[in-house]
């Protein structure tokens, strides 16, 4: 009989131990957290600080009590590992009530997670700066927001948790402001994609401040003043900081195992570490990036649940291996739901790939099912691949509705190594309630399988912004125009393009646009058959073109939208 020791007992901890344990009947499983907590829904959290999920119990997946009868494995919380001896094999113990031992083991596991950056910002130490990562850290809050009556809050940091808490906070009728460092929200999809979500944010009433980072926090007698890099001021009674999580990777670097420039432990694809009886697993390891297959670090519930099972089945003698993660993931903020998977533009950017010569993109608007069925929702997706189609980088889908199918289903075929051509073949289930003939994903195959062969040149979202010798041809009717019109543009409607297409210059460019995306493609095979050379199509159509090129404005903290 063997003694497997684990360090941390949430996602890759918990999942390592129930596995284990099934693999292993004799095994004797010794479960450390230092929380008073083990197996709980951090990722429900925010839904639970506005009331979306109403019973704090729910958050509690498995309990000591469930973990230790069905099995039978030795859950210690509110125990503390403070130092790993890899000559003894023991680590070194300290409770809650301060009493102190040593612990021995055959395989030592590492899933202590991460934690939230708090930056040496001053005045960050302030009682009403607080971060949101456990469930203490939920009741906190809820008490806090309940006892002092709070009306207004700035969340720092528009990521996953960030986006979370700023909808949640809002809903509990909460006036919110966010403030983020970087030129856009969701840092994992494109900029494009993401003004998306700045319009949505702004729309749904939550005050939004890109470009411009912390300096200071001072607290005040009405609350706190967050002093930003631009030398404006935002006064809350709360602040959420969600700028992003460090790994816990302390205890490893102690006993010397090795990390990298990013604190995590380095571990190979059976998640084993450089000592071959200790292993690691979750927020706190180096990863292998799917795509690129060179190491980075991805926080994620999904692959740390993953890691806790594969380290598991290795220490019970079956030769499991983690392939890396490519980093699927998705939000809801407010009405839209964003989701990506693999690479996003910036990441091929990032490593020297470039537009048009390695990678392309399209973009398109499709219905999440058969528009003749009531509630049907566009969906807005980027699609990145290689220029002769036989990869695909990512994708990225911003829409009310299937957002969630299509990027799994995206995700999956990029997992197998689908080509753009692969897309087109995929058959999918079909009714009008859940899809249409020819699905969304089929759609982003078509649409670049016909960029692959030549059929059609997708223009980028601000090309007619920054080409100013381009003209937009805009091919919708007239009834469309006087509802949302784009100053400069050519009109001719689709239906009269072949008998007015004298009036065009063959030595101008053109970039042709509709309403989706489906006029317009028309309209650019009649001009391309009739000798016209430098045409683009503009992706996605008027909706997306509107979206993003909403201008916000400033006024006095406040918010005032203007087209």
């Amino acid at each position: 009989m063997g003694k497997t020791v684990i360090i941390g007992g949430v996602a890759a901890g918990a999942s390592a131990a129930a596995r284990l344990r099934r693999l292993k009947e004799n095994e004797e499983i010794i479960l450390f957290e230092r929380g008073e907590y083990i197996s709980y829904a951090n990722c429900g959290l925010p839904y639970h600080v506005g009331n979306v999920i109403e019973n704090r119990s729910d958050l509690l997946v498995t309990k000591k009590e469930m973990m230790e009868s069905r099995y039978s494995i030795d859950v210690r919380i509110n125990s503390e590992v403070t130092s790993i001896n890899r000559d003894s094999k023991s680590v070194h113990v300290v409770t809650k009530e301060g009493q102190e031992y040593d612990e021995s083991f055959d395989n030592l596991v590492i899933a202590t997670g991460s934690s939230p950056v708090r930056p040496a910002i001053s005045g960050i130490d302030s009682p009403k700066v607080k971060t949101l990562w456990t469930v203490p850290d939920t009741d906190e809050i809820k008490k806090y927001i309940n006892e002092k009556s709070v009306k207004s809050a700035t969340v720092i940091g528009g990521g996953f948790i960030g986006l979370e808490m700023a909808e949640n906070l809002y809903g509990l009728g909460i006036d919110v402001t966010i403030v983020e460092a970087s030129n856009q929200v969701m840092a994992p999809v494109d900029y494009e994609m993401a003004l998306l979500l700045n319009e949505n944010i702004r729309d749904n009433g939550v005050k939004l401040i890109v470009n411009d980072g912390v300096d200071s926090f001072e607290d005040t007698s009405e609350g706190i003043k967050v002093k930003l890099s631009s030398g404006k001021t935002v006064l809350s009674e709360l602040v959420i900081l969600s700028i992003g999580v460090k790994p816990n990777s302390k205890l490893a670097a102690d006993a010397g195992l090795a990390l990298n420039e990013k604190g995590g432990i380095i571990v190979d694809s059976h998640m084993r570490t450089e000592d071959e009886s200790i292993y690691a697993a979750g927020d706190v390891v180096e990863v292998e990036d799917f795509i690129f297959k060179d190491k980075t670090m991805v926080p994620l519930a999904g692959p740390a649940n993953k890691q806790g099972r594969i380290v598991a089945d290795n220490i019970a003698g079956l030769d499991s291996t983690y392939t890396g993660t490519q980093g699927s993931s998705v939000v809801k903020v407010f009405d839209l739901n964003v989701a990506t998977t693999g690479a996003n533009e910036k990441a091929l950017v990032r490593r020297g790939l470039v537009r048009d010569k390695d990678y392309t993109s399209v973009i398109l608007t499709q219905n999440s099912h058969a528009g003749y069925y009531p509630g049907a929702k566009p969906l807005i997706i980027k699609l990145l691949f290689s220029i002769d189609g036989k990869k695909i980088y990512g994708g990225q889908i911003v829409g009310k509705d299937g957002v969630d199918k299509r990027i799994d289903t995206l995700g999956t075929a990029i997992r197998f190594g689908a080509t753009v051509k692969d897309l087109t073949n995929l058959e999918l289930a079909y009714a009008p309630p859940f899809s249409s003939g020819k699905d969304p994903i089929n759609m982003a195959g078509f649409v670049a399988e016909n960029v692959v062969n030549g059929l059609v040149k997708q223009a980028v979202w601000n090309e007619a912004d920054t080409d100013k010798k381009s003209v937009i041809l805009d091919v919708r009717e007239q009834a469309e125009l006087d509802v949302f019109a784009i100053d400069g543009a050519v009109n001719i409607p689709l239906g009269q393009l072949r008998k007015r297409i004298n009036e065009l210059d063959k030595n101008k460019k053109y970039i042709v646009l509709c309403a989706i995306g489906v006029r317009a493609y028309n309209a650019y095979r009649i001009l391309a058959q009739n000798g016209f050379e430098n045409i683009k199509l503009y992706p996605a159509g008027v909706r997306f073109y509107s979206s993003t090129h909403r201008n916000f404005e400033e006024v006095n903290e406040e918010f005032v939208c203007k087209y």
